[in-house]
């Protein structure tokens, strides 16, 4: 049975903005301008129409439709607040804010995020997006929404059943490995999801993110904020040094910024905000590029 709910006036919300700012990788535009994505247990689509959001969908199992769709676009949390924080630090902060003032960070499931941004590691956005596909639909679900055929991403039980050199005819490549020694650890529970999830702290959390195969630092910070919503991180890729030295350090080579740096310096301006500034001005410097 499909289900929809309308959500009136909803403030922070763009669709661009949310699904094309390098969090997700199962979502799809449209020809009418919706948005179709697979997420844990649900197939979503969802459209904006006259100031109101439209989610349809279709759940399998007993879940309630409407709570998987405020915990996953996290409609309970007010970006005006953070915006309105985030704007008093500097010009720059404010002008990424305009450009991209409708993201939201979404609260990815925790296995699928491990899984997708270790995919993710020297790769590119349509890449990534065909080898999820290819692993969800040889050992997942399927799940069938308006007359087409979607497939749920594989619980690690699931993706058990694959082997190193099933995992590389998905075109994983060297990631293959990796995928197989980080499921086979969570499986044989070496390693909890549940224990991550429920870390108060932020730096232990990590720690234990660290000790999955193929999971570096820039991976463990973007699984913490795109799944677990730990602002206080701050992933750093290529877009992420080009903006902060361009902005606030200056270095004629920006390759010689370290990490370390870039860390202490979000730390210093963002404080508690440092993930959802780095979303902004991410998403500002590589669409504005």
């Amino acid at each position: 049975m499909e289900e929809k709910i309308i959500i009136e006036n909803q403030e922070s919300f763009n669709l661009k903005h949310i699904f094309e700012c390098g969090q997700c990788f199962r979502w799809n535009e449209e020809e009418d301008g919706s948005w179709i994505g697979v997420i844990k247990d649900a197939v979503i689509k969802v459209r904006i129409e006259d100031n109101k959001v439209i989610f349809t969908g279709k759940v399998l199992g007993n879940q309630d439709f409407k709570k998987i769709v405020y915990d996953y676009f996290d409609l309970n949390t007010n970006y005006t607040d953070y915006k309105n924080e985030l704007s008093k630090i500097d010009e720059y902060l404010r002008e990424s804010i305009k450009f991209g003032e409708g993201i939201r960070i979404l609260k990815q499931d925790l296995w699928e995020t491990i899984i997708s941004f270790i995919i993710s590691a020297n790769n590119n956005i349509p890449r990534i997006k065909k080898i999820i596909n290819a692993i969800s639909s040889t050992y997942g679900k399927k799940i069938v929404f308006e007359e087409k055929e979607y497939y749920l991403f594989p619980t690690p039980e699931e993706l058990s059943k694959a082997t190193v050199e099933d995992l590389r005819k998905l075109g994983l490549g060297f990631r293959d490995k990796r995928i197989y020694e980080t499921t086979r650890l969570i499986n044989e529970n070496t390693i909890s999801l549940e224990e991550i999830e429920n870390f108060a702290d932020t730096a232990r959390a990590r720690e234990e993110l660290l000790k999955l195969d193929g999971v570096g630092p820039k991976v463990a910070d973007c699984i913490l904020l795109f799944s677990l919503k730990r602002l206080d991180v701050f992933p750093i890729d290529v877009w992420v040094r080009r903006v902060m030295n361009d902005l606030y350090i200056h270095n004629e080579d920006e390759e010689k910024v370290n990490k370390k740096e870039l860390q202490c310096l979000a730390e210093e301006k963002f404080k508690g905000l440092s993930g959802i500034a780095q979303q902004y001005l991410f998403y500002w410097k590589r669409e504005t590029a």
